[in-house]
Order: C-alpha cells, then structure tokens, then sequence
C-alpha cells in the first residue's frame, strides 16, 4: 500500500504570488495529485513569500507565526492522507478531485457532521414550533452549532466534515476550544459537547460510520451548589406586605413553585387541565416537564391551592398563571428578598423556589423517590444532590454549636489518657 501511495499520490503546498494582498502576503495552496492529474485548492493561509521554504513547501524559521502555519499545513496534510488511504480501502480507487471534494466538505454533505446537525436542528425546531420541546433547548442546540461550525473552520479550514474523519482528538480539541477560546465553565463545556456526541451516536445507527471514535473522551456534570432558602424565610416571603403592589404576582409564584417544585416555564405553560382530581380525592397538578419530558405530578397542598384559586380568571385563557418574563421575574425576586431581609449565602433567583421545594420536603421527610417523581427527574440521582444539601446545612449547624463542647470534650479527653496511662 506504501509503494502505491508513493507512486500515485502526492500533496504539495506553494505560494500563489501572482495574487498579493494588500500587506504583501501572499496565498499558501495546495496541490493533490494522483495518477499525474492534480488538484489545487486554497489553505485559506497566507504569508510573506520571503519566508517561504521552497523545498520543503513550509514557512522558514521559528517565529510564533511560522510554527503556528506549519502545524496547520502538517493539520492538512494528515487529514488529506488519511481521506486519501480510507477511499483507497473503502472503494478500491480514489481521484485528485474526490479527495480535494472530501476535504473541503463538498459531496459528502449527506453525511457530514454539520449537515447532519443542521437538519437535526430543523426537525427540532418543527417540534419547538408544535409545543412539543423547548424553545430554550432549540436555543442551546443552535449555539453548539454555532460553535461547532466556526471550530471546524479555524481549527481545521473547512466548511464542514465527514464522520468518518473524526478522531479522538476532535472532541478534545472541541472541549478545549470551547474552554478557551470560548470562555465556557466546565458544565457548560458538558453541555455544549453532549450534542455533539449524540450525532455519532446517531451516525453509528445510521451506518455513516461503524465505530465512536470518542469512546474514551470523558466528561460528567460537576456538581454547583444550589441555592435555596430555609423554611422560615419562606414563612417571611410568605407575611410579608409589600412596598410595591406589582411584586407582589412574582411573590405568590415563587411561594408557589416552593410548595410544588415547578420551575419558570413550567409555571409558565401550567394549564387548568393540568389540574385533576385523582384516585385520592386531593387535587394534583399532572404534566409533563417542558425540559426533559419527563412526568411530574404533584399532589397540591393548600397554600399553592389558595394560589392558583387567587388567579382563577385573570388570564382570559386555559393558562392558570399570567406569567412575567423570567428577566422580570428575577428581578422582583431580588426586591422581594431585600424586602424581608433574607440574608442567604448565594444569589436568589427565581429558580432558587425549585431547589427550595426540594430541601424542604426533603428536610420534612419526604422519602427521595417520592421527591424525585413530583420534580421530574430522569433520574434519581439528581435528587441525591438535595439529600447531599440537607447533610451539609446539618453539618453546619453542628459547627455553629460545637465550640461550646470544647471544655467538656478537653476534659474527657484528659480523663481518657489518664485512664490509658
């Protein structure tokens, strides 16, 4: 295969001088040829041609510049030999312009990762359009595209690739790329790279590919503490006579999701036939999550009851709540908060009242399967973050006690060594 390669194939880069630009660079091309037919295409790289290594077709010297140029040339190099030996094994032959098309991403749009993504993107879009998934989704999905898209073209110069050139490397220099150059926190780098794992996932069922080629990339969810607010701050929210007679609907919502575990927009989407009667005889908010899908049914308790009956009419529609923004909504939190002199370690937010509802009724006895269902949680382990919460707000209020032990413990302490001696 070796001897075959070198008599038939061969890649070459060179300057195109008479095309200068304005600064006196000038383009770095590059020409495949196979069999004695060859192929040009442009690197998208430029450089002065006084540096220009004619011999070797790369840029002289160790400047941070020229390095820089000479890994992206070795880049496109590697990519083309290796499109080059998988045609040759794939199909028995191969041409200059079906690997000059492979690399740049023409002809193999129907299994290309953008592409792929892109019509993934549409179907989900026709979904969001329907009701049936989440506008915030579809927004998360479009900026992993987006970032996705620009990647691929800094990191490898092309408007799109195939699945079947993607390595182990790729995911990692994607995990780095949005850490650096994008700035991302590990859990937003988890994220944005659970997409893109999930569309080779779906190129293996496909059959555009055979084997994940990120088998052994690996990255989890790093836990974040989750604000909430104790059960007596909710009774203060609760009692409390507002200044300002228009926070007062952010109010009873929040005091709502604290005693029902909805989050913002599944408030938002709360209809009056989400409201049933059920085998108990008690009212039930039965639904769906908007985010996961997932069924939460929560049994209503009389506080959010007097809520929801608080409301009966106002929207003029099926929706149970008139809903502000959540921009809005955070906002009158923040008021509601400094109005009752709540002082708490981390910033309330209105998603706070979700995380609240789970450490209280945690905090109650309510056993974690049971919380798990009303909240929605794909899994149970995501509820084991609260029961880790609850654990850690004992342990210090054990610390805020502890010191006034100190006399008894030194002195039993004393009385054991005496013992031992």
């Amino acid at each position: 295969m070796e001897t075959v390669k070198r008599s038939t194939f061969k890649l070459l880069f060179y300057l195109k001088k008479n095309e200068p630009k304005k600064n006196g660079n000038v383009p770095v091309m590059g020409r495949i040829t196979i069999d004695g037919i060859a192929k040009t295409f442009s690197t998208k790289l430029d450089i002065n041609p006084n540096n220009w290594d004619l011999k070797h077709g790369r840029v002289l010297g160790k400047s941070t510049q020229a390095l820089n140029i000479n890994l992206k040339l070795d880049n496109i190099r590697g990519r083309i030999n290796k499109i080059y030996d998988e045609m040759l094994k794939d199909e028995g032959f191969t041409t200059s312009q079906k690997v000059k098309l492979s690399f740049l991403g023409v002809g193999v749009m129907d299994d290309a990762i953008l592409q792929v993504f892109k019509e993934q993107n549409e179907d989900f879009e026709r979904m969001v359009n329907k009701g049936k998934r989440s506008q915030n989704t579809f927004y998360k999905y479009k900026i992993v595209y987006n970032h996705l898209k620009n990647f691929i073209k800094e990191r490898y110069h092309r408007d799109d690739m195939a699945f079947r050139e993607l390595n182990s490397d790729f995911i990692r220099e994607f995990d780095f790329f949005l850490r650096i150059d994008k700035e991302c926190t590990h859990n937003t780098v988890w994220v944005y790279t659970m997409p893109v794992i999930s569309l080779v996932d779906l190129a293996i069922k496909k059959g555009l590919i055979r084997k994940n080629p990120f088998e052994n990339y690996e990255i989890s969810m790093q836990e974040t503490n989750r604000s909430y607010i104790l059960k007596e701050n909710v009774e203060k929210l609760m009692l409390l006579r507002l200044s300002i007679v228009k926070y007062e609907l952010v109010k009873d919502l929040f005091i709502f999701s604290c005693f029902t575990g909805l989050s913002y927009i599944d408030i938002q989407k709360l209809k009056w036939s989400n409201i049933q009667s059920f085998f108990d005889g008690h009212q039930w908010i039965i639904s769906r999550r908007k985010k996961s899908d997932v069924a939460s049914n929560v049994r209503l308790l009389e506080i959010p009851k007097l809520i929801i009956e608080k409301y009966r009419g106002v929207t003029g529609n099926d929706y149970v709540f008139p809903v502000p923004s959540n921009a809005t909504c955070n906002s009158h939190v923040n008021k509601l908060v400094q109005e009752a002199e709540i002082i708490t370690e981390q910033k309330v937010t209105f998603h706070t009242a979700r995380h609240t509802f789970a450490t209280m009724f945690l905090t109650e006895g309510v056993p974690l399967e049971s919380l798990s269902k009303m909240m929605g949680h794909k899994n149970i382990s995501t509820t084991q973050i609260y029961a880790k919460i609850t654990s850690q707000k004992i342990s210090k209020d054990m610390d805020l006690v502890s010191y006034k032990f100190a006399g008894m413990e030194a002195a039993f302490s004393k009385m054991e060594k005496e013992v031992i001696i």
